[in-house]
């Protein structure tokens, strides 16, 4: 295959994963917005809401694994659509089981529904498959800000969608659920139709016949890097610290994240201002990706990722600090906060995708997203314990302690050239 028709094709890939990850971000925003909200009033009590985001966290953990194996053996086309598919089928579940006032059917309807989370992270690996090595970070970055779209509009309708769903007969919280359903199932549609050629497929049919041209990304990661050296698992080291930086900052986001809402709710916020903080916060996470990703591909992700520690500090620090009535300092805290994932996450990706192969490179990215959404259910379970036992400021404070292990970790990892 020529250089130009493998361009060509990467581009296409690019264009098919923004479609699809324009309908996955709205339907990301549903059990961030309101999840929390509705297995409060569900389950009368706060020390509970933080159960949702655990059990559709928990549900991404195990579809990062099961989309990953199915990815390495028949594609991100069918790994990604069924991932999707089964997101937007949790959803409907979701608007059932508030209906019927079922906390059973509810907890299971999240659990599923979390299919859809760990299927827009994934995502952001397709359009690396065919891009060159100085432009990994670049194509991780592409599917990120596509994400933001519908990620950035969804909590913003939460007023509108709940005018539809009472008009519906259903209560007003399943609104952006209804958005979620539809959304998901789109995404999953326009992946299983149009990202054909399949990028990983192809990627790997392309080192077969010639490996030692075609794998430039690992030879560039263990002759420029080092990250050949692994770790006492096998894997190169440069993936385990990219991994950990990963894990360390969904930890941290979701933790503060899950809270907001109901920090705000018991402090007579509107729920308009809530849809406000959390859509800013969703667009902090995925619209400065294009730019993330150039700075990793100029300056390597160590930079980026230091950035990262640094800025969720900071988030947590201004959300400790914030007067209850405040929302401008809630919205300043929820955009670093977000920020500050995005710099972990797009580093730690690129971190990733350098220090691995396409011969075994989806099972290890679906694997290692196990990690990251399983610390993110756990952090969303221990917040509202947290939050209930010591308030919302001690539990900000905590979550940004915790994002200062990036800094040190990256010294395990080997120097990242340009």
């Amino acid at each position: 295959m020529t250089a130009d028709r493998r361009e060509r094709i990467h581009r296409r890939t690019l264009a098919v994963v923004v479609i699809s990850q324009a309908f996955g971000g709205a339907g990301l925003a549903a059990g961030i917005s309101v999840g929390a909200l509705i297995a409060q009033d569900m389950m009368g009590t706060e020390s509970l809401s933080g159960l949702p985001t655990a059990l559709f966290t928990l549900g991404a953990a195990l579809a990062a694994f099961l989309v990953g194996r199915v990815t390495q053996h028949v594609g991100r086309r069918i790994g990604l659509g069924l991932g999707f598919t089964a997101g937007g089928l949790g959803a409907v579940g979701v608007v059932i089981a508030t209906q019927l006032g079922s906390p059973a059917l509810l907890f299971t309807a999240l659990f599923v529904y979390g299919a859809g989370t760990a299927t827009n992270l994934q995502a952001r690996y397709a359009g690396t498959d065919l891009a060159s090595p100085e432009r990994k970070g670049t194509a991780v970055s592409v599917a990120m800000v596509a994400t933001a779209i519908g990620a950035i509009a969804g909590p913003n309708l939460i007023g509108p969608l709940g005018g539809l769903a009472t008009n519906l007969g259903l209560p007003a919280l399943t609104g952006p659920f209804l958005l979620a359903a539809v959304a998901y199932l789109l995404a999953g549609a326009v992946l299983f139709t149009m990202l054909r050629p399949d990028p990983f497929l192809l990627a790997r049919q392309l080192e077969n016949q010639a490996p030692a041209a075609l794998d430039a990304d690992a030879a560039h990661a263990a002759d420029e890097q080092g990250s050949s050296d692994s770790g006492s698992d096998g894997l190169p080291r440069l993936v385990l610290v990219g991994a950990l930086v990963m894990v360390i900052s969904q930890f941290v986001m979701v933790a503060v994240m899950t809270m907001t809402p109901v920090h705000m709710r018991a402090h007579d916020h509107s729920m308009g201002a809530v849809g406000l903080v959390i859509g800013l916060h969703i667009g902090a996470m995925w619209l400065p990706s294009l730019v993330t990703g150039l700075l990793v591909d100029a300056t390597g992700p160590r930079p980026t990722a230091i950035s990262s520690g640094s800025i969720l500090l900071a988030a947590g620090v201004t959300a400790a600090l914030a007067p209850d009535d405040s929302l401008t300092a809630l919205i300043i805290a929820l955009v670093l906060l977000g920020l500050g994932w995005n710099f972990g996450l797009v580093a730690g990706t690129t971190m990733v995708v350098k220090g691995t192969r396409p011969a075994t490179r989806a099972s290890t990215q679906g694997s290692i997203d196990v990690w990251v959404n399983v610390f993110g259910a756990g952090a969303g379970a221990v917040s509202g314990v947290l939050m209930h036992a010591a308030g919302f400021s001690v539990l900000a404070i905590a979550g940004g302690i915790v994002a200062l292990i990036i800094i040190p970790a990256l010294a395990l990892a080997p120097r990242a050239g340009r």
